[in-house]
């Protein structure tokens, strides 16, 4: 169950559990408020049924009739776990599932709850006590449960987001027309929102290109975030070395065009754009909050500096840009850290272990 089937990490990681879910043990059904969005039609192309309960607002009958669907549909389809996957459809899901008899419920953490609106938070919190257990993506996450909403460790199992290893894979670094003339590309995939920290990368790169030529920043997402960093690039002096362009389902081009893939978040858990660069072959640079330490061990697959902090994460850029073999190394060692621990049949092992725990109880 999750809000919308659009763009986004938790979305993507919907759509693979359950395009990958082993059929023989489980019949994967999603569920959604908002219709349409991309991995809709993904999902129905591999067979999986959705229920789309369109809904609007908590308050008002909307809610009332997507609990009613939710009742029929599960009773039709013998529907025996409830999984939400992020807080709109914890706050919703969990104690809808619970008052229309699904056997097993759990809920997701896969953010820190800082993120989360604060009228919110006592619905969460609720859910917390209501669910059978709380899948969780990172380390972070289940430490931050424990020790600051006091969530018992009994009900936390982390299970670490899937990834496709044999489509994320390293590959020669291939430029598009616009960055031909690239020496090195400074990039990074996301969507363009405030915690992603994305003016300190325009900030950092001003300062490492000034005494270089040929680098590129690539900047690939929407968001409302879009605008102020054009008008940053532009105040800096650097806008013919930038690059912008639109969100897309299909990063994989942007991602074989970038040296070195930057995540600059101000917040985080275990990001999938961060896995994505790594696999396919990118040197990685992250900020040291959430659960990018997870990924990015500092000095081996990658280098870490702090967040919101434009200056260290020039001095972490400039090594990468100047030493190609540095680069290449981290990178390598990068792309075989997340193929051994990361790929689908892993991933997707994990949740089915935690599926199939809940149901035998």
């Amino acid at each position: 169950m999750t809000r919308s089937l659009g763009h986004g990490g938790t979305e993507r990681q919907v759509a693979e559990i359950a395009k990958s879910i082993d059929r023989a043990r489980f019949t994967p059904h999603v569920a959604c408020f908002d219709p349409g969005g991309f991995r809709e039609a993904e999902l129905r192309a591999h067979g999986v049924p959705i229920l789309q309960m369109n809904m609007r607002s908590f308050f008002s009958r909307d809610s009332l009739r997507a609990v009613a669907r939710l009742r029929s549909y599960a009773q039709t389809h013998g529907i025996r776990l409830a999984h939400t996957f992020d807080h709109p459809m914890n706050v919703f899901g969990v104690p809808a599932g619970r008052a229309v008899r699904i056997p097993i419920v759990l809920s997701s953490q896969r953010s820190h709850r800082d993120l989360i609106p604060p009228k919110h938070l006592p619905m969460i919190r609720l859910s917390d006590r209501l669910v059978d257990g709380i899948v969780v993506n990172c380390n972070f996450v289940r430490h931050h449960l424990e020790c600051d909403y006091r969530v018992p460790a009994r009900k936390i199992r982390v299970c670490y987001n899937a990834l496709d290893t044999s489509r994320f894979h390293p590959a020669p670094r291939t430029r598009p027309p616009e960055l031909a003339d690239a020496t090195t590309v400074i990039g990074v995939v996301c969507v363009l929102r405030e915690i992603k920290g994305v003016d300190t990368l325009v900030e950092a790169f001003a300062r490492v290109c000034r005494d270089r030529t040929g680098i590129r920043l690539l900047i690939v997402g929407s968001g409302p975030e879009r605008h102020g960093l054009e008008r940053k690039c532009q105040e800096l002096g650097i806008w013919k070395a930038c690059c912008f362009r639109d969100s897309t389902s299909d990063v994989l081009p942007w991602l074989h065009a970038i040296d070195v893939f930057v995540l600059p978040s101000r917040s985080e858990a275990l990001s999938n754009s961060l896995m994505e660069a790594m696999a396919s072959g990118c040197c990685a640079v992250a900020s040291r909050v959430g659960g990018n330490p997870e990924l990015v061990q500092d000095g081996v697959t990658g280098l870490l500096f702090e967040p919101g902090n434009p200056a260290a994460l020039a001095t972490q850029l400039e090594p990468v840009v100047d030493n190609p073999g540095l680069r290449e190394r981290l990178a390598s060692a990068g792309s075989q850290f997340i193929a051994e621990n990361f790929c689908t049949a892993r991933s997707i092992g994990s949740i089915e272990t935690v599926y199939s725990e809940f149901l035998s109880k």
